[in-house]
């Protein structure tokens, strides 16, 4: 996916339609004088409705439609017939998006789900005839609702990528390598800071058929959860993988420091993701012996799993697909 072509948040202005007004009416026929009220109530005014779409991965389209404005209601006419409801817009979305008030910044509706539909911004109630006003000791009521006002309120589209694995690291840790190794996508790749400016999903083959979904997210810096570098728009996609693949490359001067540097801004941004399983991988191990790589591993928690793989050779990448699928399936091992 090209980098312009990848529209992660956008702001609308969001108008729902105006609930059409009740009838006042009375019926008169030729033997029928006074047949009564018979004033009809007005239609709902247009809903603007969120709905998910599995084929969808980004907001692009909505760049241009930033004054969404929905249908009104029709009033009521005679012979107690309802007017219309208002046409209700409904908006595809990639699934992840989560749509927000955008002064108060509270998330309103989220989207998880292909053909999934949730009205975000409800019409008016149209408003009664007067023919729903007549009791028997007030026969002929000469007044109806008028209908409710739509609403006008300007929200936040905001799309949070829906993958398995989150590829977590450092600008050059090796996360776009690893990443067209293990699947058919082909991300950009070069020797210089934030190659990755987007987030890149590649689907992971594995064994017997079955598949997982990867995403190379853009890398980190320290002060990403203070909106440094790409911060926010680089830490809000990890918020729903389950499993986080933290990558530091054999030849960081200091893995320690790069793996705690990953650690904070995590914390800082979310507690709640280091909740999430993680697994260390220190991608370019085909320059280490087994020696340096004991040493390595002694630098993480215990108890945090270390792997140690080369995209170049290959080495290790079966085993990493193995460990994260393990992960994913709530440590379940493959029966094939």
């Amino acid at each position: 996916m090209q980098a312009d072509n990848f529209i992660d948040y956008i702001r609308i202005n969001c108008n729902s339609g105006k609930g059409g007004e009740g009838c006042v009416h009375f019926l008169r026929e030729k033997y029928r004088p006074n047949g009564g009220p018979d004033g009809g109530n007005g239609g709902r005014g247009g809903h603007i409705i969120l709905r998910g779409n599995k084929n969808m991965w980004t907001l692009l389209h909505l760049r241009y439609h930033k004054n969404l404005i929905a249908e009104d209601g029709e009033r009521g006419s005679k012979n107690n017939s309802s007017g219309r409801m208002g046409k209700d817009i409904i908006i595809d979305v990639p699934l992840g998006t989560v749509g927000k008030n955008d002064e108060t910044g509270e998330v309103e509706v989220e989207i998880l789900e292909h053909g999934q539909e949730v009205i975000w911004v409800k019409g008016g109630r149209g408003g009664l005839g007067n023919a729903n006003f007549a009791t028997p000791t007030h026969q002929a009521p000469d007044y109806a609702q008028p209908g409710e006002p739509g609403i006008e309120e300007w929200k936040a589209v905001e799309l949070k990528i829906l993958a398995d694995v989150g590829l977590v690291g450092f600008p050059n840790a090796g996360k776009s390598t690893l990443l067209s190794v293990i699947s058919a996508a082909k991300p950009k790749i070069a020797d210089y800071a934030f190659t990755t400016i987007t987030p890149n999903l590649g689907i992971v083959d594995y064994r017997d058929g079955k598949s997982f979904c990867v995403a190379d997210l853009p890398g980190i810096i320290e002060g990403a959860a203070e909106g440094k570098g790409l911060g926010h728009r680089f830490l809000r996609h990890i918020e729903r993988n389950p499993v986080l693949l933290l990558l530091v490359p054999a030849d960081s001067k200091d893995h320690k420091k790069e793996y705690d540097i990953l650690m904070n801004e995590l914390e800082m941004y979310n507690p709640d993701l280091l909740d999430k399983q993680m697994l260390v991988a220190i991608s370019k191990s085909d320059m280490l012996d087994d020696e340096l790589k004991k040493e390595i591993v002694k630098e993480f928690p215990a108890e945090l799993p270390v792997h140690f793989f080369s995209s170049l050779t290959q080495s290790g990448i079966m085993e990493l697909k193995d460990k994260l699928w393990f992960m994913l399936n709530d440590g379940q091992e493959d029966e094939s």
